[in-house]
């Protein structure tokens, strides 16, 4: 039997039909609460979603991920000739750099290995703005053979004895550029006469060394195989007080550029702006660095035979270059040790007149930002004259050498007659080259690289020692040398006769003697901080001149005081002589001058045995060959009669013969 409902049985729940006609009239809710919550869960979630998407239009995005790939290197051996030609002649020249180069034909790197591993670089950008860099491991150079001097881009100076050996390294720059990319090269010549035999030597060589890369090219060379059209091109400017563009745009045909180089004519100035012309090239040509237009490496040659007239536009040449990304090389001359201007041989190129050899001053240094050496010259008077003994520095200029530093590149200091370890002779200097005594050794010198910085940076240097702050301010006095005309030897006709000599020579040392007091004042100021300067260049720089100022102070009191001596009464001990020479000695006046010198000689002893081969070291062994003290000595010098003919006019001297003319003597054209 079933249950009833409700429904079934109205009398089982009499209300039942009271209430639902109540709920049927009420109003039927439009949501629920359940779902109220949910809308409301919704729209706040949405909100939420919305608020998020805003910001991240505001806040930075996360970078991208860099993806570095690798191209496989193409090991594949390409096909040579098999033709090949020998000689049996033997070579004098021989090496990678020159003349007598033969160190540069080792198989040497800074680090040894059996097997000899070149570093790989990396691909310079093409894009010209500020980007972050990433330091990529490298291998590091080894070779069979150890050495300092290995020429890596952005050492500063590499001797060289020949124009041709440096083009022969910038030859393996060129391809190593191509190995990355495509190629620029612009050949910057300077104007100058002096430089006319040395386009003429490079014009061959540049011959051989496009006839190499064409031959290379035609091997199948990888460097030039990656590469679908002209790897190489190349643009051709000269210089002199203005930029010349000799070539309209670059080119690969080498017929245009042989004809733009031998077209160069001498420059009617002497004023040679090299920094503007690399400036003016570096803005020009960079354009080709960028994609558009190939995306090529640009490369700066320079050949000059002086350092610039137009310092001010070194920090400018710089800026550009380094920002384009553009190594500058120069094939330049050395720059004399701690002086601005050298003496360059010239021989007057027509027989007609006279042959003599002539020497007229070139800027060519110094090889720092300001003078580090004494002016000061020895007491032999072998520097009184215009032919000072002038040492090679082992640099090229300062300014030019600082452009190729600080771009990437090279300085080639050239010299015909680069000969290490012994003196060379003016007889052995060639026409057109500069006048050294002496050659330091280039892998001696590179512990003693002068400060390629800035000339702000240079001062804050200056400041931080005052050792450092003392040399600078002294090497820029006024040039002080010792006592014109030096009088040694004072004959005796009588007592007031000898006085009057020996007065006239104590005035000459008056004169000198409160500029060495400046001078040793000045570098006393930063004796203290001497023993703080830990490098080589600052330490000998400083000791070097310590040391000789001392002892020209202390000649030159010890001469005046001696003269004085010998006013107060000196008897011969033969009587036969007559005359008082002063010689050079270890006497002293007082126990003051012989303790000065013995300062002295310490400062000078130190400079030769922590610095030896360096040019320090030869001034050092120079000035302690003659000793700082004096003495005298007795002579006799034969003597006339104060009035041989009795008051009469002495007799005309006979006429002498004329000498024979020779042709005339013309002067040097602007070099």
């Amino acid at each position: 039997m079933s249950e009833a409902t409700p429904e079934s049985n109205p009398v089982a729940d009499p209300a039942s039909a009271a209430d639902r006609a109540a709920i049927d009239e009420r109003p039927l809710p439009l949501v629920d609460a359940e779902s109220a919550a949910w809308a409301t869960s919704f729209v706040v979630h949405l909100g939420l979603l919305l608020l998020l998407a805003a910001a991240t239009l505001v806040l930075p995005g996360r970078p991208g991920d860099l993806d570095l790939a690798y191209e496989p290197l193409d090991l594949t051996e390409p096909e040579l000739t098999e033709e090949f030609a020998s000689t049996d002649e033997l070579l004098d020249d021989i090496g990678a750099l020159g003349a007598n180069e033969t160190d540069s034909a080792l198989a040497a790197a800074a680090e040894y290995s059996l097997d000899s591993i070149v570093s790989i670089e990396p691909e310079l950008t093409p894009v010209m703005a500020e980007m972050a860099t990433l330091d990529l491991p490298t291998e590091t150079i080894t070779a069979p053979e150890l050495s300092e001097l290995t020429p890596v881009q952005g050492i500063g100076s590499i001797g060289t004895s020949a124009a041709e050996g440096a083009i022969d390294r910038i030859t393996h720059e060129i391809l190593t550029s191509l190995a990355q990319r495509p190629t620029l090269v612009v050949w910057m010549f300077d104007q100058s006469g002096s430089m006319r035999a040395e386009r003429e030597r490079v014009l061959t060589r540049f011959r051989r060394i496009y006839e190499e890369l064409g031959v290379i090219e035609a091997a199948g060379n990888p460097a030039f195989k990656k590469h679908q059209d002209k790897p190489l091109l190349t643009a051709v400017v000269g210089f002199d007080a203005e930029p010349h563009r000799l070539t309209d745009e670059p080119t690969d045909d080498f017929a245009a550029i042989e004809k733009s180089i031998t077209g160069i004519t001498d420059a009617d100035t002497q004023v040679e702006n090299v920094f503007g012309a690399v400036t003016t090239a570096a803005e020009r040509y960079r354009r080709y660095r960028t994609s558009r237009n190939g995306g090529r490496n640009v490369m700066l040659v320079i050949f000059t035979d002086e350092s610039g007239d137009d310092f001010d536009m070194l920090d400018e040449a710089v800026d550009v270059c380094r920002k384009s990304a553009i190594p500058v090389y120069v094939v330049g001359r050395p720059a004399p040790f701690g002086r601005e201007f050298a003496r360059v041989k010239w021989v007057d190129p027509d027989p007609n007149f006279d042959q003599r050899p002539q020497w007229p001053p070139v800027r060519l240094g110094p090889e720092s930002l300001m003078p580090e050496r004494l002016k000061l010259s020895f007491a032999d008077n072998r520097d009184q004259g215009e032919l000072e003994e002038l040492l090679d520095s082992g640099f090229g200029p300062y300014a030019l050498t600082r452009l190729c530093y600080e771009t990437g590149g090279l300085y080639f200091t050239v010299h015909p007659n680069r000969v290490v370890g012994r003196n060379v002779s003016p007889g052995e200097i060639d026409t057109l080259a500069v006048r050294f005594t002496r050659f330091v050794d280039p892998d001696v010198m590179r512990r003693y690289q002068p400060e390629y910085v800035s000339v702000a940076k240079y001062e804050r240097l200056l400041a931080t020692n005052r050792a450092r702050r003392a040399l600078v301010e002294a090497a820029q006095l006024s040039w002080t040398s010792p006592m014109e005309d030096v009088r040694l030897r004072f004959p005796k006709r009588d007592e007031a006769a000898l006085a009057q000599l020996l007065s006239a020579a104590q005035r000459s040392a008056a004169i000198l003697q409160p500029k060495i007091d400046r001078l040793v004042q000045v570098l006393s100021a930063g004796e203290e901080d001497r023993g703080r300067l830990t490098e080589p260049r600052w330490q000998a720089g400083f000791d070097l001149a310590m040391g000789r100022a001392l002892a020209v102070q202390v000649r030159t009191a010890g001469y005046n005081a001696m003269l004085a001596q010998a006013k107060q009464g000196m008897a011969f001990k033969v009587e036969r002589n007559n005359t008082w020479v002063l010689r050079h000695g270890d006497d002293y006046a007082n126990s003051m001058l012989e303790k000065t010198a013995d300062a002295a000689r310490q400062y000078l002893e130190r400079v030769v045995a922590d610095h030896p081969g360096t040019p320090w070291q030869m001034l050092a062994e120079r000035e302690l060959e003659t000793p700082l003290g004096w003495e005298w000595r007795e002579a006799y010098t034969p003597m006339r009669p104060e009035n041989p003919n009795n008051n009469n006019r002495p007799p005309r001297p006979r006429p002498e013969p004329m000498a024979p003319q020779g042709p005339p003597r013309r002067n040097p054209p602007p070099l």
